[in-house]
């Protein structure tokens, strides 16, 4: 613990401090999915699957609500690829081809060296594969070792239970809840706040690298229960 003249407990030094980038890059690749900035090629894809009757559960914590005209859904796309404020990804399938979801770097602090992932949109046939994890594992890497945070931060509605479970078992720390932080769709919203730390990251890192392993995987890309499974973090599909 570190005390100023007067005795009173301070935070630690900061030192050799360097201003963290602003994100600027058209893709960022992994083994099994690939991350590529949000462009209107996506649209086709991420529409046929946001579109769906059975993906309209998956609008319910979003700021919109389902979408099942393409004009409109052009427009919703578009608002995001055209953001100054958020830096939009598209989620693309490796094997196909196929856009399978977004997500956005916000609220990004440079001098503070904070930065948010957030507006995460996976469709149905994204959810609970490796290629999810690896996404995530893909932006960590990207904010952490390219850009150069200290702080990152994910944020969800508090009774959004998968966003804030999803949270805890990519590395995530529950930081505590924000109450009547934000109203959406004329309705309240308390968020949850978690967020990785740069010291924590190389743990962290460690532990995706192992479960994202190719020798865990059988030849139908399923997790093999004969492959490598890290204690370091609770690590799975999301």
């Amino acid at each position: 613990m570190l005390y100023n003249e007067f005795n009173q407990p301070i935070g630690s030094e900061i030192k050799n401090y360097n201003i963290p980038l602003l994100p600027n890059i058209s893709k960022l690749k992994g083994n099994f999915v690939k991350l590529e900035k949000l462009d209107e090629k996506h649209i086709t894809h991420l529409f046929n699957h946001f579109s769906q009757k059975e993906e309209w559960s998956n609008w319910t914590y979003l700021s919109a609500e389902p979408l099942t005209d393409i004009k409109f859904f052009e427009e919703y796309i578009r608002n995001y690829i055209n953001s100054s404020e958020m830096f939009f990804f598209a989620i693309v399938n490796n094997t196909t081809d196929e856009a399978l979801g977004i997500m956005a770097l916000m609220n990004i602090d440079v001098k503070n060296s904070s930065i948010e992932v957030g507006h995460i949109q996976y469709s149905n046939d994204l959810k609970c594969t490796r290629m999810a994890t690896e996404a995530q594992f893909l932006l960590m890497e990207y904010v952490f070792d390219t850009l150069g945070y200290r702080r990152y931060e994910w944020k969800c509605d508090n009774l959004n239970a998968p966003s804030k479970k999803s949270a805890k078992r990519l590395g995530f720390v529950y930081e505590g809840t924000f109450r009547q932080h934000r109203i959406y769709k004329n309705r309240n919203r308390d968020t949850s706040w978690f967020s990785i730390l740069d010291k924590e990251w190389p743990r962290l890192k460690r532990g995706y690298k192992l479960w994202l392993d190719l020798s865990n995987f059988d030849e139908k890309n399923c997790f093999s229960s004969s492959g490598y499974v890290t204690t370091s973090v609770s690590i799975c599909s999301i």
